[in-house]
């Protein structure tokens, strides 16, 4: 195609005035100079620019914009807690629509305090006062912020981790205005390390768990009995970020992690941990302490800036009723990591005959294998599942047929095959996938 077969944007217009009715004219205008912006682009480098009319073009790039980019998928990697498909996958809610009293006292008719719908939960679940914010990261930033500003705290440097796509911990802190003083080694410190970096210009001692690495062989870490101590007689207050957040015991389950409300109970001042990880609702950093330590942050100007909106507050409510009345199984993630392998082995032993059945499936194997609870959680410590091991002509092109279909699932290649982990599907979507497979 050459530069002069372009047509005008008037052209194109009068050729579409039938699909493209239903969108508003300068949408549709401007649309029209992309897509021909873009195929002269191509011409002008060499290339042929998309083939087929440009209304149709315009036509279908217009009804992708119609369509919402945030859509539910069908986890099948077994990995419970997924970063990049949300984490900790969130029940069916319906979120109350129209005005709610989220900044208003319904029994006094006067101005309330949003923090307020969460605030009785938190503290019988915690035995003490707590504050959420939009993620933990900012939890350890307004933490800091509060309490050590001007400040040093100190920490071990074999605390000083990566949370994730680039963001480290110590550029989190330093942002906060606290000044990091790192005591002992990466793979061994001692409560003589603290107590020889306690000065006037201390503010806070931290200790920070290593949710998402374990150290093993010549390592050495203060007990957390130990910096208690150390906080009381400096006087010095004592916080703790627990990262993933375990409300609940979970080692029956395989999963060992320490629980939040015991860090309290042995005189932890403060701590802050995810509420989409293994508390198993929506994004959230939450705070919980001592009731002035507490206070302190509630007053920090910064925590109107991290606060949490209405739908958050709504779905955080509601994660943390669950956990307060022992109901699990209203929390997808913790469902799913209870969920034994035996009963995983029975629901794929329903569904294999159904898949083996279909024409491209050439055989369909269950087998043991390991599900993760990841997010950054729990590393080394792997669920014991059962797998559905799909061959097929090409595993990769069936992978993707999965993954571009509606609801999307996303699934694991390994040794040229397709394989499922009905841990992290709902038995709702169980049939969503069958017809996913014979799609």
């Amino acid at each position: 195609m050459q530069l002069r077969e372009l047509p005008s944007v008037d052209a194109v217009l009068a050729r579409a005035t039938g699909p493209l009715a239903r969108y508003p004219r300068a949408l549709v205008v401007e649309e029209i100079r992309r897509v021909l912006d873009g195929m002269r682009r191509a011409i002008l480098a060499g290339r042929e620019p998309v083939g087929g009319a440009v209304e149709a073009i315009v036509e279908r790039s217009l009804q992708a914009l119609e369509m919402p980019s945030l859509r539910r998928v069908i986890n099948a990697t077994g990995v419970v807690l997924h970063t990049n498909l949300g984490r900790a996958p969130l029940a069916a809610l319906t979120l109350a629509g129209g005005y709610s009293n989220l900044e208003y006292d319904i029994e006094t008719g006067h101005r309330g305090k949003r923090g307020a719908h969460i605030a009785p939960l938190l503290e019988r679940l915690l035995g003490a006062p707590g504050i959420a914010v939009n993620n933990n990261a900012a939890a350890v930033y307004l933490a800091l912020h509060e309490l050590a500003s001007g400040g040093e705290v100190i920490v071990s440097r074999g605390e000083l981790i990566e949370i994730g796509d680039g963001f480290r911990i110590p550029e989190i802190m330093a942002r906060s205005g606290a000044i990091l003083r790192e005591v002992g080694t990466t793979n061994r410190t001692h409560i003589g390390d603290y107590r020889a970096a306690i000065n006037e210009r201390t503010r806070l001692l931290m200790r920070v768990h290593p949710s998402n690495f374990r150290m093993e062989g010549f390592t050495a870490r203060p007990t957390l009995a130990e910096l208690v101590a150390l906080s009381r007689a400096s006087g010095i207050p004592l916080y703790e970020d627990l990262g993933s957040g375990c409300l609940v015991d979970l080692k029956p389950y395989g999963v060992e992690e320490p629980l939040a409300a015991v860090s309290l109970s042995a005189g932890v001042d403060l701590i802050s941990f995810s509420g989409d990880k293994l508390m198993g609702g929506p994004q959230a950093g939450i705070l919980a302490g001592r009731a002035d330590l507490v206070e302190r942050l509630n007053r920090n100007p910064m925590f109107r800036a991290l606060r949490l909106d209405k739908l958050i507050y709504e779905v955080l409510e509601a994660s943390l009723r669950a956990l307060l009345l022992g109901r699990i199984e209203e929390l997808p993630a913790l469902a799913m990591i209870a969920q034994p392998a035996a009963r995983i082995r029975e629901r794929a032993e329903r569904l294999a005959p159904f898949i083996e059945a279909l024409k491209t499936i050439h055989a369909v194997e269950l087998i043991d294998g390991e599900s993760l609870v990841g997010g950054g959680a729990t590393p080394e410590q792997p669920l014991a599942t059962c797998l559905i091991r799909i061959r097929t002509d090409d595993a990769t092109a069936l992978e993707r047929k999965l993954r571009l279909g509606e609801p999307a699932v996303i699934a694991r290649i390994e040794e040229d095959t397709v394989v499922l982990d009905l841990r992290t599907v709902l038995p709702s979507e169980e049939r969503e996938l069958l017809q996913a497979l014979s799609r």
